[in-house]
């Protein structure tokens, strides 16, 4: 059993809560900008004095309107500031946020209220309140209801003005760090939502000792980053409480078509993303050279930047043509790609699901470093993440101070330590099986090289296994294959079938651009482009090159294109995208049915 555990280098404080983590800021650095919010066509700062003055200001609204320490408040909102100043207030009055998606259903949104208990709930949008207005009558324990799009934070606000500074500071200091602060429901891919019991200690003491890991990524001079992920889930949540301990600049942008001037106006120093970004990133990118008659010299750059990361990463010597290459391209392709994402971005942290080497090199050859990690909600966001000290492309880096990550013998990765959280909400029995003593069980599938860092090669979940008791990860084949500019999603079939072949969607934003490049009407109807011989050729072609990757015995064989999209409105992508695998195979078993059903010589790709 292989064994990573890397000792705490921030002594623990049991006493500390999330509060005194904006406290100290203040103490600090009182003047430091904080936050920054949109003003015209800039931004306006916000100090870190000025935001704990409007937390305070909240918190007292909060106590008048009757919340009490330990209660659970359902919140749902975009990534706003509202929704980091939101948090910090309830903080301070004591209470417990319950962060529910911006996009869940009013069934979802019910579950998570119910299941909590929560006593109120804050919602942002007009939409908000009436999907909360739907189940309202199924939610006995709601006793409030605020809307921000009402004004009514403001009005809580003047309502609060009665409540004195030392009741807030009296209640700030109720919790210590083994009480709980919020309560994170999973996105439910394999199930009903569980709610996920995240202490103060999980956030502090993993906020402190990230810093350190993280130190030259949160001490940049004038560091600063643009949060568009959605704040409700675990991952963007810790980087905000992180960004309050470490002092960054944060702004917020929730809608992702107005990310590139954002990014132009913010200029962030890193950035929080998911693969899916950076994948948009590079394919908008490499689409809009190839309408431009730029094709050949975009791929030729691409192609020279991942060399050059490569070469660098193994040490090995750069030859003197290559760096010629790498210096016309970076004057001709990746300075305008940096410029497109601000110009001053340094880093950026990658999470939810695996990047992929070649992204993660083309990227590190613009300038701008990927640092993957790892984690689940049940991990407080990271157990493991690449650092500048210690990194390297292609796997999820060592593992974090405070944190012990092993190997069971099947190869699953388990986690103990500071961010592992206390327990699933009134669920013992799924508390229990989720633990083989102090160490978490995740479900995942990894392996560790000679360094200690640590890649994931899969979900124990979803081996498949073939006919011919072949097992197969899908990630090795999905990751890949996802990357083409008009692949949507992509689902690979096969338990106990001779054969693995794969349900494949496409990207409706991609798509009409790679069309016109084509020569082909860019309005093509998604079904009829499903059928069409070149777009059928384009995904055969990002098959085999996932195929190159694995053994024949698991390469991919048939394929079909469906001529719909999986989104979360259709109930097949978690609120973070990823796929809803054991939703998507009972909805389309039909699709997977008549793929081993038709005649092989009816498909792409024959079998002998």
């Amino acid at each position: 059993m292989t064994e990573f555990t890397i000792p705490a280098v921030v002594p623990a404080d049991p006493d500390a809560n999330i509060t005194d983590l904006l406290v100290e800021r203040v103490k600090e650095t009182p003047n430091r900008a904080l936050f920054a919010v949109p003003d015209g066509s800039g931004w306006r700062d916000i100090t870190a004095a000025q935001f704990h003055e409007q937390v305070i200001a909240l918190a007292k609204g909060l106590v008048a309107a009757g919340i009490e320490p330990g209660d659970k408040v359902g919140f749902i909102a975009r990534t706003t500031y509202d929704w980091t100043l939101v948090d910090f207030a309830l903080f301070f009055a004591g209470a417990v946020m319950v962060p529910i998606y911006e996009t869940s259903s009013s069934s979802q949104i019910a579950w998570n209220l119910t299941d909590s208990g929560a006593v109120a709930c804050i919602v942002e949008s007009e939409d908000h309140a009436a999907r909360l207005e739907e189940v309202r009558g199924d939610l006995p324990l709601i006793r409030s209801v605020w809307a921000l799009h009402t004004g009514d934070l403001d009005r809580m606000v003047s309502e609060g003005t009665g409540v004195e500074d030392d009741e807030i500071e009296r209640r700030r200091n109720l919790a210590n760090g083994d009480d709980i602060a919020t309560l994170i429901y999973t996105s439910g891919s394999t199930g009903r939502p569980k709610g996920c019991v995240l202490t103060h200690s999980n956030f502090v003491e993993l906020s402190r000792n990230c810093f350190v890991a993280l130190n030259d990524v949160l001490t940049t001079p004038g560091a600063s980053t643009l949060l568009f992920i959605t704040t409700a889930h675990v991952f963007a949540r810790f980087i905000s409480i992180l960004n309050v301990h470490a002092g960054v600049k944060t702004g917020h942008q929730p809608d992702t078509k107005q990310l590139l001037p954002a990014l132009g106006s913010f200029k962030p120093t890193y950035l929080l993303a998911v693969p899916r970004v950076f994948e948009k990133v590079y394919n908008s990118a490499e689409q809009k050279a190839e309408a431009g008659g730029k094709g050949k010299i975009f791929h030729a750059a691409a192609e020279t930047a991942i060399e050059h990361s490569k070469l660098e990463q193994e040490g090995r010597k750069i030859p003197l043509g290559l760096r010629l290459k790498f210096r016309l391209f970076d004057k001709l392709v990746y300075s305008k790609l940096r410029d497109a994402m601000g110009g001053r971005v340094i880093y950026a942290v990658s999470g939810s699901a695996p990047l992929g080497p070649r992204l993660g090199h083309f990227f590190h050859s613009l300038g701008v470093v990927i640092l993957e990690g790892y984690g689940l909600t049940e991990t407080t966001a990271p157990a493991t993440v690449n650092t500048t000290q210690q990194m390297k492309i292609g796997t999820v880096g060592p593992v974090i101070p405070g944190v012990g990550v092993r190997l069971a013998d099947d190869g699953e990765i388990q986690v103990k330590g500071v961010n592992v959280f206390k327990e699933y909400w009134r669920n013992p029995e799924a508390t229990a099986a989720a633990f083989d003593g102090e160490w978490f069980r995740t479900g995942d599938i990894g392996t560790f090289d000679s360094d200690g860092c640590l890649a994931i090669t899969g979900r124990k979940k979803e081996i498949i296994v073939t006919a011919g008791g072949k097992n197969v990860a899908p990630a090795a084949l999905e990751d890949p294959i996802r990357a083409n500019p008009i692949i949507g999603q992509v689902v690979v079939v096969g338990d106990q079938k001779p054969f693995i072949s794969a349900l494949i969607t496409l990207d409706p934003e991609m798509l009409p651009t790679w069309l016109s490049n084509n020569g082909l009407p860019a309005d093509m109807a998604l079904e009829d482009a499903a059928k069409n011989d070149a777009v059928r050729a384009e995904v055969q072609k990002a098959i085999d090159h996932a195929n190159t990757h694995v053994s024949r015995a698991e390469s991919i064989r048939k394929f079909t294109i469906l001529a719909t999209e999986w989104t979360e409105a259709s109930g097949h992508l978690t609120p973070k995208m990823s796929i809803k695998r054991n939703v998507i195979m009972s909805d389309f078993a039909t699709e997977i049915d008549e793929i081993y059903a038709v005649p092989v010589n009816t498909t792409n790709v024959s079998l002998t």
